[in-house]
C-alpha cells in the first residue's frame, strides 16, 4: 500500500512516519521537499500534480497553518493551507478512489459549557484558525471521497514546539509563571494520534463505510495551569535546573490575545 504523507516535519507528522511504516510504503513530504514532489500546501497545483504522479492509496494530511494568533491577520494564507489545499487533496483522493486522512481541531467548537463535545454537536468556531479548519472539513465532506477526519486537541510531542516545552523553557529563567486556569482540555500525545491513525487506516481500507469525523484525544481533562504545574514538577524530578518559584492561576481575560480561545476543549471519544 502506498501512503502519501504531507507535513512530515510536524509533531504528528514525525510520529506518523514511524507508525505508518507498518502499514505500507510511506512517501513523506514537507514544504521543503524537492525531487519533483511538492509538499507546500500554498502551492495547490503542485499538490495536485504530486498526488497524480504518485497515485497513493492513502493520503495523510498532517500539515496545517497552526499559528492561531497570526491567522487573525493572515487569513488568506491560513485559508489556503487549511481549506483550499485540503479541498484539492480530497478531489484528487476521489479521482483515485483513495482514502484521505486529515486532522482537525477542537477549535471548530465555541468552547461553551463543561461537557465533552460530540462529533455531531453544533460547530461555531470563535477565531480564524477554527474557521479555516472547519472549512477544510466541509471541503472533504463535499468532495465525496473516502475519509477519516480526526479532531484532536492540545497536541504535544518530542519534536516541534508545544505548551510543555514552552513552560519548561520559561521555568528556567522566570521566578513566577502566570498560567490560564479556565481553559480545559486533554493534552494528547502525537505518538498516540499516530498509532491510532495507523490502526484506523487498516480498518478504513477494508471497511469504507467507517468514513467520517472522529474525535481523537487522550482521556480525562485538565487546565493549562494544572498542566504547567505537572510539567514543571516532572522537570524537577528529572534534574532540570529551574528558576521558577511559583505558578499562579489566571483567567483568560487577564491574558488577552489576538485570537479568542475556547474555554472548553473537552472531546468525547466514544465513537473512535
Amino acid at each position: 500500500m502506498k501512503i502519501l504523507l504531507f507535513g512530515k516535519s510536524g509533531q504528528v507528522g514525525w510520529e506518523l512516519q514511524r507508525a505508518l511504516s507498518t502499514v505500507g510504503e510511506v512517501i513523506a513530504l514537507d514544504r521543503h521537499s524537492t525531487n519533483g514532489l511538492c509538499g507546500d500546501l500554498t502551492n495547490i497545483q503542485g499538490i495536485r500534480e504530486t498526488i497524480r504522479k504518485l497515485a497513493p492509496r492513502v493520503i495523510v494530511n498532517a500539515a496545517a497553518y497552526t499559528a492561531v494568533d497570526r491567522a487573525e491577520s493572515d487569513e488568506q494564507v491560513a485559508t489556503l493551507v487549511n481549506a483550499t489545499a485540503v479541498q484539492a487533496m480530497a478531489e484528487e483522493a476521489l479521482s483515485l478512489d483513495g482514502l484521505l486522512v486529515h486532522y482537525s481541531t477542537d477549535y471548530v467548537f465555541d468552547g461553551s459549557g463543561c461537557d465533552a463535545w460530540y462529533e455531531t454537536d453544533t460547530v461555531a468556531p470563535v477565531n480564524v484558525y477554527g474557521i479555516t479548519k472547519l472549512a477544510g472539513e466541509y471541503a472533504i465532506l463535499a468532495s465525496g471521497c473516502k475519509h477519516l477526519i480526526f479532531r484532536t486537541s492540545w497536541v504535544y510531542g518530542a519534536r516541534g514546539n508545544n505548551f510543555a516545552k514552552t513552560m519548561l523553557k520559561l521555568a528556567q529563567t522566570r521566578a513566577e509563571l502566570r498560567v490560564i486556569a479556565d481553559q480545559v482540555g486533554a493534552p494528547t500525545g502525537a505518538d498516540l494520534i499516530a498509532d491510532a491513525t495507523s490502526v484506523a487506516i487498516r480498518h478504513a481500507c477494508q471497511r469504507p463505510e467507517v468514513s467520517g469525523i472522529y474525535h481523537l484525544a487522550a482521556s480525562g481533562s485538565t487546565s493549562w495551569y494544572e498542566y504547567a504545574k505537572l510539567v514543571i514538577d516532572f522537570g524537577r524530578d528529572y534534574g532540570m535546573d529551574l528558576a521558577v518559584q511559583s505558578v499562579t492561576p489566571i483567567a483568560t481575560s487577564e491574558y488577552p490575545t489576538p485570537a479568542c480561545r475556547p474555554l472548553n476543549s473537552r472531546l468525547n471519544t466514544e465513537s473512535i
